[in-house]
């Protein structure tokens, strides 16, 4: 069974930058399409970030521009550089795989971690 664990997450003023990573305990990331949810409190959970067995990418509207998306096969991890960070991207921050298709919306993906904390404050 794939498990996924999470970790970067912290404290930055608006402005700031964090990078997340994600461990897999099994190659998947050359089979599966990867993704990078978030939730903040009183809101539905949001996929903000994707890549597909082959390394295409997609992100919502929130994030286009400020975060990316990466893998290593290698090394079985996928990461999330988000950068121009505003108060609003305040959230717990999820990775997850998503084994069929499509991989559009979250109730896609499984093998949910703990989550990593992102607070965007001044």
């Amino acid at each position: 069974q794939v498990q996924l664990v999470e970790s970067g997450g912290g404290l930055v003023q608006p402005g700031g930058s964090l990078r997340l990573s994600c461990a897999a305990s099994g190659r998947i990331f050359g089979l599966y399409s990867m993704g990078w949810h978030r939730q903040a409190p009183g809101k539905q959970r949001e996929l903000v970030a994707r890549m597909n067995s082959g390394g295409a990418t997609n992100y919502a509207d929130s994030v286009k521009g400020r975060f990316t998306i990466s893998r290593d096969n290698a090394k079985n991890t996928v990461s999330l550089q988000m950068n121009n960070l505003n108060p609003e991207d305040t959230a717990v921050y999820y990775c997850a795989y998503c084994s069929g298709f499509p991989c559009n919306t979250p109730d896609r993906y499984t093998s949910w971690g703990q989550g990593t904390q992102v607070s965007v404050s001044s």
